[in-house]
């Protein structure tokens, strides 16, 4: 069979199947080869990057290491200055791959990976998703992701789905007619999956909920719906099964990085530890036992072009108490660290305690299809939302008793109707925002 997305990472320099024999040589270790693994891996990527990258030399300031601990946390306000002054000796935008982030944190930067370090990245993805039966090479992809509106750049992006066997449904346009065209679509294509931003994704199983459709009875092919990107409410994942017929599967990663964690056939997000070294760590900078919520901070073993080493990717989570060195488990992903309110009392909540609260209340009649929260002022927040009607007295109360009830009494509200919510450039929806 003609391997085209293979062929496609090949012809760009990306030795995919080197990375896909490493790969299972990696998986194949025991317990304790594979803890030897990472002791040696992250030896290794900390001594290359001290000896040949003058950006991490000076962030460290010695040229030796002896404690893993000691190393300084890594954090993106120290990435945000020219890719020029980050490469590795040997590297440039030449030989390796190079892209930017989201900026979905608020801090974007343009950062590179070796080409090696790429396909090992692919590989990975190809190994997880073929756990639901999916062939990136031969599985049928329908996108739910932002396209660059540029024509270079659409192209370019249209050209990469052809070669991906993926059809992409723009998600800047979100209204029932564009939804109603996006069903045609499933009527007339054998889509094997599903592949998105949860918002997005939700946003589309809630029009099919009120059609009263099961995608999977108008597209038999599907196989699986994985949604990345942005938070996966429980409620919402319990819809998504319903209207779409088939398994919902959670995926949190980061482009800089790799994928980070794969939700598993047996329901756990099961974390990459065989290109990744995931720590939790607390405000001192030390790791945290399993269970223990902390900054999740990443590094990565095969990285050379560029170091990613005990990197701060602005979230919070708690890794499960049964996890292993060789299969941590992500319990929680808990949100950002960035997306925490901090009240008038002092008290400093996460911002998804609001968006539980005001969810399970103005959903509860499908009425409310998005809506999002800004922390404007210490005591007053913005809930901007779609909806077919406005919300009314009663359910503006609601969620004031239950704010009282569950965070402090006081807090003031203002709620905003919207035609559309504001996305970022690349179709994300943030769905808490403190601007203090």
């Amino acid at each position: 069979m003609f391997r085209i997305f293979d062929l496609s990472l090949l012809l760009n320099g990306f030795p995919i199947e080197k990375a896909k024999k490493e790969l299972r040589e990696i998986l194949a270790l025991s317990e304790q080869e594979h803890a030897l693994f990472i002791e040696n891996k992250k030896q290794e990527i900390v001594t290359f990057h001290l000896e040949n990258n003058s950006f991490y030399q000076e962030l460290v300031g010695i040229k030796t290491f002896k404690n893993w601990n000691d190393l300084p946390i890594l954090n993106k306000k120290n990435l945000q200055k020219p890719l020029l002054e980050r490469f590795s000796k040997g590297y440039s935008s030449k030989n390796s791959y190079i892209n930017k982030t989201s900026g979905s944190s608020g801090e974007p930067f343009v950062f590179a990976k070796d080409k090696y370090s790429h396909a090992l990245t692919w590989a990975s993805n190809i190994y997880r998703f073929s756990w639901y039966g999916i062939d990136f090479n031969t599985s049928f992809q329908a996108r739910f992701y932002g396209i660059p509106l540029d024509f270079l750049g659409n192209k370019k992006e249209r050209v990469k789905d052809f070669l991906s066997n993926r059809y992409r449904f723009s998600i800047f346009n979100l209204s029932d007619p564009a939804l109603e065209v996006m069903l045609k679509e499933f009527e007339k294509k054998k889509f094997d999956y599903i592949n998105g931003y949860t918002s997005s994704i939700v946003l589309f199983a809630k029009f099919l909920q009120k059609k009263n459709i099961i995608l999977s009875d108008i597209c038999p092919t599907l196989k699986v719906c994985i949604v990345t990107s942005e938070m996966l409410f429980e409620e919402d994942k319990i819809l998504l099964e319903k209207q779409f017929g088939i398994p919902i599967v959670n995926e949190y990663g980061a482009s800089e990085l790799d994928l980070i964690a794969f939700q598993n056939t047996e329901q756990q997000w099961q974390v990459n530890a065989e290109t990744l070294f995931v720590e939790i760590i607390d405000e001192n900078d030390q790791p945290v036992p399993y269970g223990v919520s902390g900054r999740i901070v990443i590094t990565s073993l095969f990285n050379k072009a560029h170091p990613f080493i005990r990197y701060d990717i602005g979230d919070i989570g708690i890794l499960d108490e049964k996890s292993t060195l060789q299969k941590p488990i992500l319990k929680k992903l808990l949100g950002r660290t960035n997306d925490f309110a901090v009240l008038p009392s002092g008290k400093k909540t996460p911002g998804l305690t609001f968006y539980y609260i005001t969810k399970s209340i103005i959903e509860d009649d499908g009425n409310v299809k998005e809506f999002v929260i800004k922390q404007t002022k210490l005591d007053l927040f913005e809930i901007e939302y779609v909806s077919e009607k406005e919300l009314n007295l009663e359910q503006i109360n609601k969620i004031k008793q239950a704010i009282d009830l569950y965070l402090e009494p006081d807090l003031k509200f203002k709620f905003t109707r919207k035609r559309i919510l504001d996305r970022s450039n690349r179709g994300k929806l943030k769905q808490f925002k403190s601007l203090l």
